[in-house]
């Protein structure tokens, strides 16, 4: 298959120029003016649009089994709705449980992602430590092309890693050619708070941002921070949602650490007054952790993208449906934290960064795909429009408007946290492996036609 977009903008992070791209097949063959094709060629007007490379969301869980249910998002049904929204990549999470074996949990998720519409690829967290979980890290970096592992801070009782499995696991990752990441936030500070909220009746969704303030997220980061500093390990903390850990970030940074952050389109839109709703089942679907924070928290993330200090947007898409979230109507503790947006994130960011001033379309393809292809090695394949690359491609019109609802999205759950929101700058065209999979509102995402993308590791994998 051939396919010619022409009569485009082509974006990349470092510069914009006006060219045609021609693909055959999964690749990008040429990219330059008035480009020649064969007649049999699909042409696509990319006029007056920009060309950009495919969305890379570095965060979501899709058919995670979490607190008690399995999100409504499966692998088909959340990389399709992110196809509609412009992202050809997502990086999802194998969470083993406590004494689970990693390489086991892999394998599970692996099965669950057979039928992902759209190219993927795993973080794998360590949620516990002996050698068996040393053992199943080399395996997956040498044999399996994973080259991140995560680590929850949080969750207490449940998958939180302690500081002896922070120090192992970092220490390992390092050995290995890999980085860790990080959920920061002090989860015995959380747990505390939470059994103290409850003691005092203060039992609904209002509760849950008062069990995990700004200091709760600080903590964690600065500690993963000085682990990762005393080891020499680059270290990526995930969803950064406060001033305080985007202030610990740029600190590390400053004095020469490499370490990396991530921004949640939700958290950089949306406010904590979600959570004094009357409408309790509306307050409950947006409980997810971290929590939505006040307005000038939503500031600070953008001076962090726009300083560099933050170097991805993602989503943590985790879909549940009002009756899941009313598992905790009683408890907060007990509603499932997550919601959704992957389908959402390209047009919000670039709306509320692009359309604001704050970020210019290169910046805006930066955090989006090129800096999450460049941090976990999937560069140039991905990130890049360039003669090489994966034919990801999304033909971005920067004047389409679109009211975001749940009634019309692709995405389950029935809930969106960016609802009657309205947006200038959608995809009109997506291509994903070079196929057309969503043009003009009608999406032809195929079940199973996305690939497994192996990631090598930064360095040269320890014999041991």
């Amino acid at each position: 298959m051939t396919t010619i977009i022409r009569g485009g903008t082509v974006v990349n992070a470092d510069r914009a120029f006006r060219a045609d791209v021609l693909c055959y097949g999964d690749k990008i063959v040429a990219v330059g003016e008035n480009l020649e094709a064969p007649h049999s060629a699909l042409v696509i007007d990319a006029g007056g649009q920009y060309v950009m490379p495919g969305g890379i969301d570095t965060h979501t869980h899709m058919n995670l089994p979490f607190m008690g249910t399995v999100t409504q998002d499966d692998f088909f049904s959340g990389t399709a709705a992110g196809l509609a929204g412009g992202t050809t990549t997502i990086m999802d999470f194998v969470i083993p449980a406590p004494k689970q074996s990693l390489l086991e949990a892999y394998h599970t998720w692996r099965g669950w992602a057979q039928k992902s519409a759209c190219d993927y690829t795993f973080h794998v967290a360590v949620t516990w430590w002996d050698d068996s979980v040393h053992a199943d890290m080399g395996t997956l970096v040498r044999q399996h092309g994973v080259n991140s592992f995560k680590h929850f801070m949080a969750y207490k009782n449940a998958i939180m890693a302690d500081d002896e499995t922070l120090v192992k696991s970092f220490r390992r990752s390092l050995e290995l050619g890999a980085i860790p990441t990080v959920h920061a936030e002090n989860g015995e500070l959380v747990f505390q708070l939470q059994q103290d909220l409850l003691k005092q009746g203060l039992t609904g969704p209002s509760s849950h941002p008062l069990s995990r303030p700004p200091a709760v997220e600080a903590e964690a980061a600065n500690r993963a921070i000085a682990i990762a500093g005393v080891l020499g390990t680059p270290v990526y903390i995930v969803h950064v949602s406060c001033a305080e850990s985007l202030d610990a970030i740029a600190r590390a940074r400053a004095n020469g650490q490499r370490v990396y952050g991530e921004a949640l389109a939700g958290h950089l839109v949306i406010d904590d007054s979600v959570y004094q709703s009357e409408d309790l089942e509306y307050a409950a679907a947006h409980v997810m952790s971290p929590p939505f924070r006040g307005k000038h928290h939503q500031a600070a993330l953008w001076h962090g993208l726009q300083s560099g200090n933050l170097h991805t947007t993602a989503t943590d898409h985790c879909t549940f449906c009002a009756a899941q979230k009313a598992a905790g109507k009683d408890d907060f503790t007990k509603i499932p934290n997550g919601c959704g947006g992957v389908e959402d994130r390209m047009s919000v960011v670039w709306d509320a960064g692009v359309n604001s001033g704050k970020l210019t379309p290169s910046e805006f393809v930066r955090v989006t795909s090129t800096n999450a292809a460049q941090i976990f090695n999937m560069y140039p394949r991905k990130g890049l429009i360039a003669v090489g690359s994966d034919a990801d491609i999304v033909v971005w019109d920067p004047e389409g408007r679109r009211t975001i609802a749940a009634a019309s999205q692709f995405a389950k759950g029935g809930f969106n946290v960016f609802e009657g929101r309205t947006v200038r700058g959608i995809p009109s065209t997506t291509l994903a492996a070079g196929n057309v999979v969503f043009q003009r509102g009608q999406l032809m995402a195929e079940q199973g036609a996305g690939r497994y993308i192996e990631r090598p590791a930064f360095a040269p994998v320890s014999a041991k």
